[in-house]
């Protein structure tokens, strides 16, 4: 994959971000001063607590949650006109595939509802099962299908229509460790084939410290961020340079940063 590290390309941009859910109890503030900017190619993680509003930045970049104060741009666009434009694809926490649908039915249905052609279908599916390691899977039904296998499935269905970025909302979260750290490889490799910018929310210090070119560290609600940690870990991540000195001080700033957080409420 080409270096984009050094060539600052905003693709989000959030400006004194605020967003309050108006509830039967009265205002919750999920999210308050806001301010990120998110540059082409990069793998951005968040992680807080529950209830930090990590998912709701998430979500607010995607067009599922409008802001109350402040501005968000993706691709200079309201996240609403991205949305049209499919800027982005969607990994939500659970696979979310329909039992009745071919792992192949599954990754087409996008393609189906936005009115590609049948060849164009059945090549964009041959292309994404490749790139998540699912060649030979297309004909399955997703209770054929391990837990880990059906996440790289919903991984290509959000891959199948091209978008640039990928929003990705804790799709590891519910692995055992073992399966869990082979995605988190195999993520960095589509990432590098791919050259996406990616957005990631995480509850595990070492997998957003594994993945990520930049940690977003979030405090408990009202949603701030508290601390931004560019990674100077190589892009290329064997497994174990989670044992490596830098590594090991990065988790900690992570560590420290969500405990300043708790502090600061």
């Amino acid at each position: 994959m080409k270096d984009t590290a050094a060539i600052a390309d905003p693709v989000i941009s959030a400006r004194d971000l605020q967003l309050v859910f108006q509830t039967r109890d009265g205002p919750v503030q999920a999210l308050k001063d806001v301010n990120l900017t998110i540059n082409r190619g990069d793998f951005v993680s968040f992680i807080g607590p529950s209830g930090c509003g990590k998912t709701t930045f998430l979500r607010a970049i995607a067009a599922l949650e409008a802001p109350t104060g402040g501005t968000l741009t993706v691709n200079g666009m309201t996240p609403d006109e991205a949305r049209q434009k499919r800027a982005y694809g969607y990994v939500f926490q659970a696979a979310g595939l329909y039992p009745w649908r071919t792992i192949a039915g599954n990754i087409k249905l996008p393609l189906e509802i936005m009115g590609f052609s049948k060849a164009e279908q059945e090549s964009r599916v041959s292309r994404v099962l490749d790139l998540v390691e699912l060649t030979g899977f297309g004909k399955k039904f997703p209770w054929q299908l391990s837990g880990g296998m059906q996440q790289r499935a919903s991984i290509a269905r959000a891959l199948a229509f091209d978008a640039d970025i990928l929003l990705m909302d804790e799709p590891f979260g519910a692995l055992d460790e073992i399966v869990r750290d082979r995605l988190n490889e195999e993520v960095l490799k589509l990432w590098a084939r791919t050259g996406k910018t990616i957005c990631f929310v995480t509850h595990s210090i070492p997998e957003a410290v594994y993945l990520s070119t930049k940690i977003v560290v979030m405090s408990p609600r009202p949603g701030r961020i508290t601390d931004v940690i560019e990674s100077p870990l190589p892009r290329e991540r064997p497994l174990d340079i989670r044992d490596s000195r830098e590594f090991i001080e990065i988790a900690h700033r992570v560590r420290e940063g969500l405990r300043a957080g708790h502090l600061d409420e």
